[in-house]
């Protein structure tokens, strides 16, 4: 009995590589390690306070979800999109996001609807201080638990890997203020939709909003091109000014 409580009372912990890896996810997503840029070890292991073994394996862990690649005796990088990457990726995530939230209205629970209601709440915070990385927390739990209410597996696994790979750029679409607010009135649709248990109606709020997160994205498109190009060449040059200009973009 005793040993039952104590198992009951455990705290569960991931093993290092896999925080190490999430926190590489956050820095890659809000652009503190941006697309392109050589990952330096040693700058990366004395900002995380770990050392090369896990920081190696969550390397892999990203290569797996295709954030990084890991050329031979190169070293790893981030990866960087392709324009056209990028309008393939988002007219798919449209399709994906559409009918994850025509089946989540359709199948949600009340605790669904709950979660995802104080998420809103939360998210419509952040967003009135204008705390960007705040607001993209609770907004990336929201989509995530519109996934999962499709009661889907398959669904939610194939949304996952290919939202993970346009993280960044979701992000960075609300650079723009305007964008921002209108992004943040989609979802107050979207809400009300699950509430009334639209599926339709959420499919097409979904479906425009990820088209309107790719119009951002490209409009953007130069200025995003123009610092992939910059940090193209500074991984071509390498060496340790390079790497600790990284280290300082980083902290």
């Amino acid at each position: 009995m005793q040993k039952t409580v104590e198992r009951a009372f455990e705290i569960e912990r991931r093993p290092l590589h896999e925080e190490v890896a999430e926190r590489l996810r956050e820095m890659v997503i809000e652009g503190r390690l941006a697309p392109g840029m050589r990952l330096n070890e040693r700058v990366l292991c004395e900002l995380l306070r770990v050392s090369r073994t896990p920081l190696r394996e969550a390397f892999k862990v990203l290569a797996a979800e295709r954030l990084v690649e890991l050329p031979p005796n190169r070293g790893a990088r981030v990866v960087a999109l392709a324009r056209a990457d990028v309008e393939e990726l988002f007219e798919l995530m449209g399709a994906l996001e559409g009918l994850a939230g025509q089946l989540a209205a359709e199948r949600r629970s009340q605790a669904d609807l709950a979660e995802i209601r104080a998420l809103h709440y939360e998210m419509m915070a952040a967003h009135a201080r204008r705390d960007l990385p705040a607001y993209y927390g609770f907004n990336r739990r929201i989509h995530h638990a519109i996934s999962l209410g499709a009661r889907n597996a398959a669904l939610a696994e194939t949304y996952g890997g290919v939202n993970t790979r346009i993280q960044n750029l979701r992000f960075r679409s609300n650079f723009n203020h305007d964008k921002w607010d209108q992004a943040v009135k989609e979802h107050q649709a979207m809400l009300e939709a699950l509430e009334e248990g639209d599926g339709p109606a959420l499919r097409a709020i979904l479906e425009q909003h990820l088209r309107h997160k790719r119009d951002a994205v490209l409009e953007q498109w130069p200025e995003i091109e123009r610092q992939q190009a910059e940090v193209a060449e500074a991984a071509r040059a390498g060496g340790e000014a390079a790497d600790n200009r990284g280290a300082k973009g980083m902290s």
